[in-house]
């Protein structure tokens, strides 16, 4: 018992450390006049590619890092259930197949930034985890996710102006790809 509450305490700091580096890398965009959202990604600029990796960790505003907070943590804490290289794997994987896709389609001499495309691929992982693995567990965290968040599907359609609906679409098909590409494999399959 105690190893399972120290490993589900270890996996509640990396969350709460991940959810710190963003706040803290917001209060710096800020005093900065955000000013480095220029690293977000800039569709089919080279120099836009490098928000691949640094998109997710800026934000438009603290409103826009606070409406990502909470999922980010919620859905985080799921992923990183089934372990904690697993989920940076996860998260590296799909920022940049994610970010490629928006890279690809998002509208010209715009910047997309922010966590959620993150988020929506931590919620195609899971939802999509279950009915590919087969496993009653995985597909009970499905249905949870489902239940809880199933609202978020809507996020992937063309929606509010200045709102990244590309960056919440390739994410969650980065995180339905990832969850494909991690499936459980039986023995005599």
């Amino acid at each position: 018992m105690k190893g399972i509450t120290a490993d589900l305490a270890l996996k509640v700091k990396v969350m709460l450390g991940f959810v710190s580096i963003l706040w803290a890398v917001e209060i710096v965009n800020l005093v900065l006049g955000y000013e480095l959202n220029r690293f977000g990604i800039i569709p089919r600029e080279i120099t836009g590619l490098r928000g691949l990796v640094f998109s997710p960790f800026l934000h438009g505003s603290i409103n826009h890092l606070m409406l990502n907070t909470a999922p980010l943590f919620v859905l985080g804490l799921f992923v990183i259930s089934r372990g904690i290289r697993s989920f940076f794997m996860l998260t590296f994987a799909v920022s940049v197949a994610g970010g490629l896709g928006v890279w690809c389609v998002g509208q010209p001499n715009s910047v997309h930034v922010g966590a959620s495309g993150v988020i929506f691929s931590y919620f195609g992982f899971l939802l999509f985890k279950g009915i590919f693995d087969k496993q009653l567990t995985a597909l009970l965290v499905s249905v949870g996710v489902f239940i809880i968040y199933g609202g978020m599907i809507w996020g992937v359609f063309p929606g509010s102006a200045g709102v990244s609906w590309e960056g919440h679409l390739f994410g969650f098909l980065a995180g339905i790809g990832w969850a494909y590409l991690t499936r459980y494999k039986r023995a005599n399959a």
